[in-house]
């Protein structure tokens, strides 16, 4: 089963360090990362930067569409207002399936703010005592929902190139 994991930073960097010591710890055996992506929101700016952190080519890495309208729906429907509204409703019912709900938006979108980053990650198979003690001297908030067998197999389908 996977877990789809954000890490919120208190600072625009946050997300990047923490996706180099992931990789560390993905070498160690620690951690698999399926995919990532980084939302950095610089203090000043109108809205954050996303990326998504590993190459498309990569097994298992979702399409960039997921990443897109995940954050799309997090971050830039307050921007998009009214035009889309019944198309919003419909990818928000879309992520339902695939275990990631309203409140989980909500609570991402509330959190992740200007002057702050959060890294969104996808994983199996974490030592979750080591990987928690190799983030033990950042200053992180995690949010995770787990996802089902049957909605990782949903998101894969629909979004894995």
């Amino acid at each position: 089963m996977a877990t789809l994991t954000v890490l919120k930073f208190d600072d625009s960097d946050g997300a990047t360090q923490a996706l180099e010591k992931l990789e560390e710890l993905q070498k160690q055996s620690l951690i698999k990362v399926v995919d990532a992506a980084t939302v950095s929101w610089p203090q000043g700016a109108k809205k954050p930067k996303t990326k998504q952190a590993l190459d498309m080519t990569t097994i298992g890495a979702l399409d960039g569409t997921f990443w897109g309208l995940l954050f799309g729906m997090i971050f830039f429907m307050p921007i998009m207002g009214a035009l889309i509204g019944a198309a919003a409703g419909a990818i928000g019912g879309a992520f339902t399936d695939f275990g990631i709900d309203d409140r989980f938006i909500n609570d991402v979108k509330g959190k992740v703010t200007e002057g702050t980053s959060a890294l969104f990650l996808m994983s199996t198979d974490a030592v979750e005592d080591r990987v928690t003690e190799a983030f033990s001297s950042m200053n992180v908030e995690v949010l995770a929902t787990n996802l089902s067998v049957e909605a990782e197999q949903k998101l894969k389908s629909a979004f894995q190139h």
